[in-house]
């Protein structure tokens, strides 16, 4: 597994367990391969010892506030941080805290908590990997259809006489960017009229029209209207669209199979149970009929 996917799926994973709530760890703990055994002990408090393992647990844990803290002294405050809790909680153990029922209660809540992250993790995250990813992208592009794209400027003005003196003007040498960035009352005339790319479908259609007319390096011979006023256009470049490439759509992808994994795995745990609402409150809400003669889509 590369390095940079290594990277993005450590982030994919935080972003599911954000989602359904499993766990916040802004403060990215060590990955496998940076990381010590699991168990040298880096501190004790009394007879109780302080594993590199629980610092680790500790980064999750206390993501939220080692936010503040220099990363060159997060692993001190972290330590500190457990030798504080361990003191605590000696404390509660002598207060007889450990045995009271409601502790009791608490305790199989978090059980059940860090068995389902665990159960994420080496059930579903697991099976999220490159190759799985790098096929699902594989899978995306080869239907991909290329369609023609042009790079394109403008410049923008309110009457058609304006937009003629503008033409007269490229005519005469002018420089299309200076003109824009004087005379165009569009946004994009600071930048010289840069539009940028695009394809079919994202202008309005006259000037659309108009721009995949034009070869690379033309500008109208006439000005263009549309609801916006009066358009003198330049076409830069033409080219036909390509797929993203893996690495911008990874992350993206990554996501969208953790999160179906995760709603196919409940739907299969659902089945065959069954759950009651004791409290009609929490019920989820019944799935609407639709009316006689009405289609779902008419509701």
């Amino acid at each position: 597994m590369t390095s940079a996917f290594l990277a993005r799926r450590t982030l994919a994973a935080f972003g599911l367990a954000a989602v359904l709530g499993l766990a916040a760890a802004p403060v990215r703990a060590q990955t496998a391969e940076e990381a010590p055994d699991p168990l040298t002990v880096v501190a004790k408090v009394g007879d109780i010892e302080i594993t590199e393992e629980a610092i680790q647990m500790a980064y999750q844990d206390f993501g939220q506030q080692l936010q503040n803290v220099p990363e060159g002294e997060r692993r001190r405050v972290v330590v500190d941080a457990l030798v504080d809790m361990y003191l605590l909680a000696r404390a509660g153990e002598e207060a007889g805290l450990g045995e009271r029922e409601d502790f009791a209660r608490r305790m199989a809540f978090l059980r059940a908590r860090q068995l389902r992250t665990s159960y994420l993790i080496e059930n579903v995250a697991s099976a999220v990997n490159e190759e799985a990813v790098r096929a699902a992208y594989d899978e995306a592009v080869s239907s991909f259809t290329p369609q023609p794209e042009v790079r394109a400027r403008h410049i923008l003005v309110e009457t058609r006489e304006a937009a003629e003196e503008i033409i007269g003007l490229l005519e005469d040498g002018g420089d299309f960017v200076e003109i824009a960035r004087e005379r165009s009352t569009g946004p994009s005339g600071p930048q010289g009229g840069d539009l940028g790319w695009f394809g079919r479908g994202r202008m309005v259609e006259a000037f659309e029209e108009a721009a995949f007319t034009l070869e690379a390096g033309e500008y109208t011979r006439e000005p263009v209207e549309t609801r916006f006023g009066w358009h003198v256009i330049l076409v830069e470049e033409k080219r036909e669209s390509a797929p993203p490439p893996f690495e911008q759509i990874a992350p993206q992808l990554e996501q969208a199979m953790l999160q179906r994994a995760f709603s196919e795995t409940l739907t299969g745990l659902r089945e065959g149970v069954e759950i009651d609402y004791l409290d009609p409150s929490v019920a989820p809400p019944e799935p609407q009929t639709p009316a006689e003669g009405e289609t779902p889509q008419q509701q």
